[in-house]
């Protein structure tokens, strides 16, 4: 794995993205994963870093590391499905630096089941999350964003094909896709930008805690994920991506 050269890769990295520095760019579920990693590679980039997340005291440590890479990062509480919690940290962005450039709805959570042993309330924590929550945080985000602010939702290929004991998970991706494209439509007029970045299987603690027998050698590493959310928020203002797909080599979930 290339995790412990991720800092390095980021660092060089940096100087590659336009117009990401001073920018306030929320990342949900940024304690660890994807969302750490987006946090740093935007960080390094030049970008001011709010980590949010269920997990506050991992979001926490996740910032005093990225302190000590001198990215300007700060841990606040966030149940995406929460929409009260969602309007606390939107007037704690507004009042910590006065605006918001840019949100990457990277929270999900998922439950490995068949649909017959899926209870309702499994189900319905699944969309509160990975569904309802990016809606909430896009209606409230849009009384901060700017004309050119930008909108990431991360989708996954489960959001283009299906494989069993993932129902709910499928349904909110498959919705998150859908709902990014509307977005998308409907923003443009605002100058909001808005895309959806399909990931492919990631070596992070949502695949390998779940399924130890993972080979983490066919998954791709976060970072790489997180420099292609750094390129769709790096892109020239008249310039948008829609949707982007970013794949392993060796793992065949797409196609």
């Amino acid at each position: 794995m290339r995790e412990s050269n991720a800092t390095t890769d980021a660092r060089t990295d940096a100087g590659t993205g336009t117009g990401l520095s001073g920018k306030v760019i929320v990342v949900t579920g940024g304690s660890r994963g994807l969302g750490a990693a987006t946090g740093r590679v935007l960080g390094m980039a030049g970008a001011q870093i709010v980590l949010a997340d269920v997990e506050l005291d991992r979001a926490r440590d996740h910032a005093a590391a990225l302190a000590q890479l001198d990215i300007d990062a700060i841990a606040l509480p966030l149940d995406v499905g929460d929409e009260q919690q969602v309007r606390q940290l939107m007037a704690a962005v507004r009042e910590r630096f006065g605006r918001l450039d840019a949100l990457v709805n990277n929270a999900g959570i998922d439950r490995t089941a068949p649909v017959t042993e899926l209870d309702a309330a499994d189900w319905e924590r699944i969309v509160r999350t990975n569904l309802t929550g990016p809606f909430l945080m896009v209606k409230h985000a849009l009384t901060l964003l700017p004309r050119g602010g930008h909108i990431v939702n991360i989708a996954s290929t489960a959001s283009k094909r299906a494989w069993p004991n993932a129902s709910a998970y499928h349904a909110t991706k498959w919705g998150l896709l859908g709902l990014s494209h509307a977005l998308h439509a409907e923003l443009r007029a605002s100058g909001i930008k808005v895309t959806a970045v399909v990931a492919g299987g990631m070596r992070t603690p949502f695949l390998l805690e779940r399924f130890p027998d993972i080979d983490p050698q066919v998954l791709q590493d976060p970072i790489d994920v997180a420099r292609t959310v750094r390129f769709v928020l790096s892109q020239p203002e008249a310039t948008v991506i829609p949707e982007v797909m970013v794949l392993p080599m060796r793992e065949s979930s797409w196609p």
